[in-house]
């Protein structure tokens, strides 16, 4: 059970990510997923584990993790796009 509610709330972290920077990461609900899961191993490893926890992540580094990654993600696409 601790698995699927990881899996819940990187969800929940991704996409509320994705609404605060105004883009969406490719792959939808698979996609806010893998971004919730890297954002809190990005966010844990440049801000530490501090704040809420939940389901295993600390909401606010996991969450600052998730924005960095969107937002780096979509500049990437964004240059592919202009390149191709």
């Amino acid at each position: 059970m601790g698995f699927i509610w990881s899996l819940i709330i990187g969800g929940i972290l991704g996409w509320i990510a994705s609404l605060i920077v105004g883009k969406d990461i490719p792959g939808g609900i698979i996609g806010n997923i893998i971004a919730g899961f890297i954002g809190a191993w990005l966010g844990s490893a440049l801000l530490g584990s501090w704040g809420p926890e939940i389901g295993d992540f600390f909401i606010i580094p996991a969450l600052i993790g998730a924005i960095v990654l969107i937002f780096i993600v979509s500049l990437i696409m964004k240059a592919m796009r202009k390149s191709a």
